[in-house]
């Protein structure tokens, strides 16, 4: 059925009227040289508001505060209910400062109390806004202003932004945001399609022997590699890094368990990011991966940055016990990154300590960098912690890790990160030169 324009609860334009409108203020806009404002308005917490006084209750308070600003602002500006409680204004002439006050205005008019039925409600709204840059087609013009609207949401709501005084300014903030829609769009197909997949690179002990292995994600779709430097932070933004996180967990279990089954008993270190520690079902997702694999819990490590250690939230603590109590090991990754307290390591469950690689990739030229990693390797050797460096590419950084006495080292030097198979042929290898060499050793 073809829309009327008008939207049906609140009498303003719908969206797709507000398009056409928009379509003819832009033209207009550059024909006659005068400025135009978007101001594209959330009102903050609705669901809650829904959720309390049903639909039909959710429905009056959109439609009361919808008459509110038409009431206040019909001759002003162009007034639309973009979605369920997304409106738009569009203002033709006014510049930026009197817009800015306009969207003051505004957010005055959503936070007088509103009565319904017995329950008086105290509503706030975040607001983005946009002014219409010249040569600018409409639709990039409003998306901008509901991208300032989501960072005023991201700032706790509440409060107006404008866009290009957000996290990411001007059209780089357009241009990036649409390269994590595509990027969080890939994901999902690598989800639904199998483009997902693990590498797998040694950590050695100063030995040679392999003190454990750790799982890196991989996104592969229609033969296009996505750096993981570039998926991993917009998972993270999304959300999706949760399902990522419990896939990851699961495949990386299944190999530990095909590696104990060809008689090696190798630890594999999984990375575990905020997101997915702070979910309620984290424990959960962790039991059901050693559960479905069968693996033994001690061939599972657990890397997690310092900061997420010192955070003292109960649910956090609580998945922290959880794992150990299951017999997974904990590793502190990325070391010396984060702004932990140093009086509070101790206090961390860790068994494995990791340097970050910052602090390697100086060597061996940075005397001062050189006394940091001997520094932070006794600490962890009096701890109690196996302590290892990150990002060893030469083995000139290698003498002087060597000399700091760190337990093991892992990166390019020894091994890249290699696939499943690679990997099981690698480590068989391993294990027949660590044979030999214990062989030959008895026999003088």
């Amino acid at each position: 059925m073809e829309s009327t324009g008008i939207d049906s609860l609140t009498g303003l334009l719908d969206r797709h009227g507000c398009l056409r409108t928009a379509k003819r203020l832009t033209a207009n806009a550059k024909r006659s040289r005068r400025p135009l404002i978007a101001l594209w308005l959330n009102i903050d917490r609705f669901r809650l508001i829904n959720g309390s006084l049903g639909m039909v209750g959710g429905d009056n308070v959109i439609a009361k505060l919808a008459g509110r600003m038409q009431e206040r602002l019909q001759h002003r500006a162009h007034l639309a209910r973009m979605g369920s409680d997304d409106f738009l204004l569009l203002a033709s002439g006014y510049a930026a400062g009197e817009a800015t006050l306009m969207a003051a205005e505004v957010m005055a008019l959503i936070k007088q109390p509103l009565k319904i039925g017995a329950v008086t409600l105290h509503p706030t709204c975040s607001i983005g806004m946009a002014s219409l840059e010249y040569a600018e087609e409409t639709g990039a013009f409003l998306h901008r202003a509901e991208l300032a609207m989501f960072e005023a949401k991201q700032q706790g709501g509440d409060q107006m932004v404008i866009f290009g005084e957000e996290q990411l300014p001007g059209w780089l903030g357009v241009k990036l945001a649409r390269e994590e829609l595509e990027i969080e769009h890939k994901l999902h197909a690598a989800l639904d399609s199998g483009g997902l997949y693990l590498q797998f690179q040694p950590v050695l002990r100063l030995d040679g022997s392999v003190e454990s292995v750790e799982a890196l994600m991989r996104c592969e779709i229609n033969g296009e590699l996505v750096a993981p430097n570039t998926f991993i932070p917009v998972a993270e933004k999304s959300g999706l890094i949760v399902r990522l996180g419990e896939w990851c967990l699961l495949k990386a279990a299944i190999q530990a368990k095909h590696l104990s089954e060809a008689g090696i008993n190798t630890k594999i270190a999984v990375n575990v990011s905020r997101a997915q520690l702070t979910a309620p079902k984290f424990s959960k997702a962790l039991y059901t991966a050693l559960v479905v694999s069968g693996v033994a819990p001690e061939l599972i490590e657990l890397e997690i940055t310092e900061s997420l250690f010192m955070d003292v939230s109960e649910l956090v603590q609580n998945h922290l016990r959880d794992a150990i109590e299951m017999g997974v090991s904990l590793s502190i990754d990325d070391f010396g990154t984060g702004y932990s307290c140093l009086a509070t390591l101790k206090d961390i469950p860790a068994s494995k300590l990791k340097i970050d690689r910052a602090f390697i990739a100086p060597l061996p030229a940075d005397q001062r960098v050189f006394s940091m990693v001997k520094a932070i390797t006794q600490l962890g050797h009096e701890l109690g912690m196996t302590v290892v460096a990150e990002g060893v590419e030469n083995n000139a950084q290698l003498d002087y890790l060597l000399e700091a006495g760190v337990d093991a080292v892992q990166g390019y030097l020894h091994t890249r990160p290699m696939h499943e198979k690679e990997l099981l042929d690698w480590l068989l290898e391993q294990k027949k030169m660590d044979w030999s060499a214990d062989y030959h050793s008895k026999r003088r």
